[in-house]
């Protein structure tokens, strides 16, 4: 309740100083009440203020002053005076004591509930500097490291004897993998392979099994990375581990199974994780998809589309009837552009239902089905029921065959706005991909309102970005003006503790948004190329994605090589 109030406050102060609006509050409160998190985190999530903002802000409005904790040490002696669970609770950090007082960073100095506390349990007076919320958050990751388990740690738990390895498979014994799974160091490595992978915000676990070893990787803004190696006899204990706590069968190891895994960490926060479990030659790889509903970008403004781009999609997705079609590979962020589509058209007035395989997110309002092939509910009998449901919007997760996509266009033709997902490497690419499915140029032209075709780029860490000397003829290979290419400078990250020394953290959506204008419905009936096709929506104006990398790289926001990795050239 304290906390509540502190953040009303602070609200009401930022709308008084004009440094936000009041609907731009509401928002933020709302999204407080539904996701979670301290009203300055989702200010600044929401892009409605920036971190240095409200830390200026604050160190004016309360006469403190503010502190860079990234260039600053904090002795472990003062971090032992403020136990972690207090840290985390009002999120302080303690960061240096003169004489009977204790100078404590908090995000908020508006909280006096917070600074009693610390009072209270300290005994020291407190003293009070502004850090940013995400650099206290990093602050405590950092010093109470020793808190929290170590691989070493949980590694010095096993004996040699607690585990066996055995030569094959056909040998191991269910009683024995059960037993072994449930094993308290078995517990708490699987437990620090999930933690570990929601600190440094992975997107994807991959557990992987070989003749000789046994390998850990997390893929971390897009890239995999190699995170641990446990001893190969520990295979077994661990996917079977994993496996219970997915509802799975141990007993089955020939053939694919999927699951899901919800768990509760740190004071209440919740994580979904979607379990692959795939049998190779050397045991069960396993795969980890990380769900976390409280980083779902919804605003489309958010996601990195250039302005003409979005106000084509926003054009497209607001039409009656007609289909939108978003493409690109696995991990493109293809679900976040149709959630965000849908969390923009999700009216009252309107009946909305989707059909997935699976379902990763669960939006209010909308009526979402999760498919089941084993029994028969796939995409196509999905849609055949939407169809009988008066239904004014559809999305179907993904369009695999010709059955599926004769009636998603069909629902198109109708009346009914169809989005929905398919894999190809270009928007113009994608009229081939449906007639090669089958589908009559005159009812691909008729139905495709707009081809969203997307990648995602890594953004360049803000804490160490820097200018970086590059050629011009560098910048013209990747496709650069050349009326531009010499007053371009293109940035880089230097390496840093925030990114892990890669010079990388997040990412940022590429996107090609082609309009089926008249003109490119005239190119489809006459069965022009996939190249021509892409001439003439560039002529019409579309920008493709290599432009959009192009744009993210004058911006500063990524870099020359992302650009590269990413997209492909647009001169063939």
């Amino acid at each position: 309740m304290a906390a509540r109030g502190t953040s009303n406050r602070l609200g009401e102060l930022l709308v008084k100083e004009n440094l936000i609006s009041a609907s731009q509050l509401m928002k933020a409160q709302e999204a407080s009440r539904t996701n979670g998190g301290r009203l300055s985190f989702n200010l600044t999530k929401l892009g409605f203020i920036k971190e240095t903002e409200l830390t200026n802000f604050l160190s004016k409005q309360f006469g403190v002053p503010s502190i860079d904790l990234t260039s600053f040490e904090v002795d472990s002696e003062i971090i032992g005076l403020i136990p972690r669970d207090v840290a985390e609770k009002h999120l302080v950090l303690p960061v240096n004591k003169v004489g009977s007082n204790l100078i404590v960073a908090m995000s908020d100095p508006s909280n006096i509930f917070a600074i009693d506390d610390l009072k209270f349990l300290t005994g020291y007076n407190i003293e009070v500097v502004v850090a940013s919320e995400q650099a206290i958050k990093e602050g405590i990751e950092k010093y109470y490291e020793s808190d929290a388990m170590k691989f070493s740690d949980v590694m010095a738990d096993f004996a040699d004897e607690d585990v066996e390895l055995v030569a094959g498979d056909s040998d191991l014994d269910l009683a024995d993998l059960e037993k072994a799974s449930e094993d308290a160091p078995v517990v708490k490595l699987v437990n620090l392979i999930l933690i570990e992978a929601i600190r440094k915000g992975a997107s994807d676990i991959h557990v992987e099994p070989y003749e000789k070893s046994l390998r850990i990787r997390y893929r971390v803004d897009g890239v995999l990375q190699e995170q641990m190696k446990p001893p190969l006899k520990l295979k077994n204990a661990i996917s079977s581990r994993i496996k219970i706590m997915s509802s799975l069968d141990i007993a089955e190891r020939r053939l694919p199974q999927d699951g899901r895994i919800k768990m509760k960490y740190s004071k209440g926060k919740e994580m979904d994780f979607r379990v692959s479990v795939c049998p190779t030659l050397f045991g069960e790889k396993i795969v980890l998809r990380l769900l976390d509903k409280g980083n779902l970008q919804l605003d489309m403004t958010k996601l990195g589309f250039e302005d003409a781009a979005l106000q084509n999609f926003k054009k497209t997705i607001h039409q009656p009837f007609g289909m939108v079609l978003v493409t690109g590979p696995t991990g493109s962020g293809k679900t976040t552009s149709l959630y965000s589509a849908l969390s923009e058209l999700n009216q009252i007035t309107e009946n909305i239902s989707t059909a997935e395989d699976p379902v990763e997110f669960n939006l209010a309002g909308i009526n979402q089905v999760q498919m089941h092939e084993s029994i028969g509910l796939n995409f196509a009998a999905a849609l055949r029921s939407f169809l009988r449901q008066d239904p004014d919007i559809i999305m179907v997760g993904e369009i695999r065959d010709f059955e599926t996509a004769e009636i998603a266009i069909k629902a198109a033709l109708t009346g009914h706005l169809v989005l929905s997902t398919l894999h190809t490497n270009d928007a113009p690419s994608t009229v081939s991909r449906l007639l090669n499915m089958g589908i009559e140029p005159f009812l691909v032209s008729s139905a495709l309102n707009s081809i969203v075709a997307q990648r995602l780029a890594r953004k360049i860490c803000q804490e160490c970005i820097q200018d970086e000397k590059v050629p011009v003829q560098s910048l013209l290979d990747i496709g650069v003006n050349p009326d531009v290419a010499g007053s371009m400078k293109p940035k880089h990250g230097k390496g840093c503790p925030a990114c892990s020394n890669t010079g990388y953290k997040g990412r940022v959506a590429l996107y090609e948004v082609m309009v089926m204008r008249d003109e490119l419905k005239e190119f489809v009936l006459n069965g022009a190329s996939t190249a021509e096709l892409k001439r003439e929506a560039v002529r019409l104006g579309m920008q493709t994605l290599r432009m959009s990398a192009i744009n993210k790289i004058r911006d500063g926001v990524t870099t020359i090589e992302e650009a590269v990795r990413v997209t492909a050239s647009d001169v063939n």
